[in-house]
C-alpha cells in the first residue's frame, strides 16, 4: 500500500535526522521532504476512504440482489402452487410442495443474505483494520516530531 510506504520514507527521514548536542533529544530534520511526504499522505488518505465507501456500497448492492432473488425464488414457488392448484387430482399435494418450496426458498434467502452480510463485514473489518493500523502509524510519527 502507497501510504505504507509514505510512512516508511517519513521514519527513515525521521531516524536519519541529526542530533543537537544538549538539546534532549532533538534532531535537525530535512523540512521539505517531510512536508512533502505529509503531502502525499494527505492525497493518500482520500483514496482508502473511497475504498471503504466502495466496499459498503458493494455489501449493500449485493444484500439487495440476495433480497430480489429470495423475492423472486417465493414468487416462482407461488407461480407454481396456483398452477397446481388449478388442476383438481393433484390439489393436495401440491400445497405440500408449495409449503415446501417456500421453506426452501426462505432458508435459501436466509442464508445468501447471511452469507453476503458476513462477506461484507469481513472485507470492512479489513479496511479498518489497515486504516487503523495507518491512523496509528501516523500518530506514532506526529509524536515523533513533537
Amino acid at each position: 500500500m502507497e501510504l505504507l510506504d509514505l510512512l516508511e520514507q517519513l521514519e527513515d527521514i525521521i531516524e536519519s535526522g541529526v542530533n543537537i548536542p544538549l538539546s534532549g533529544g532533538k534532531c535537525l530534520l530535512d523540512r521539505d521532504a517531510l512536508l512533502d511526504i505529509v503531502q502525499e499522505i494527505r492525497l493518500k488518505l482520500p483514496d482508502d476512504i473511497k475504498t471503504a465507501k466502495r466496499i459498503a456500497e458493494e455489501k449493500q448492492r449485493i444484500i439487495a440482489e440476495a433480497q430480489q432473488e429470495a423475492e423472486n425464488i417465493i414468487k416462482n414457488a407461488e407461480s407454481r402452487i396456483a398452477a397446481l392448484v388449478d388442476e383438481n387430482e393433484i390439489t393436495k399435494k401440491a400445497y405440500e410442495q408449495s409449503e415446501i418450496i417456500i421453506s426452501n426458498a426462505k432458508k435459501n434467502a436466509r442464508e445468501i443474505r447471511l452469507g453476503t452480510r458476513e462477506y461484507a463485514d469481513g472485507i470492512l473489518n479489513k479496511v479498518e483494520e489497515i486504516l487503523e493500523e495507518t491512523l496509528d502509524v501516523i500518530r506514532v510519527n506526529r509524536q515523533e516530531l513533537k
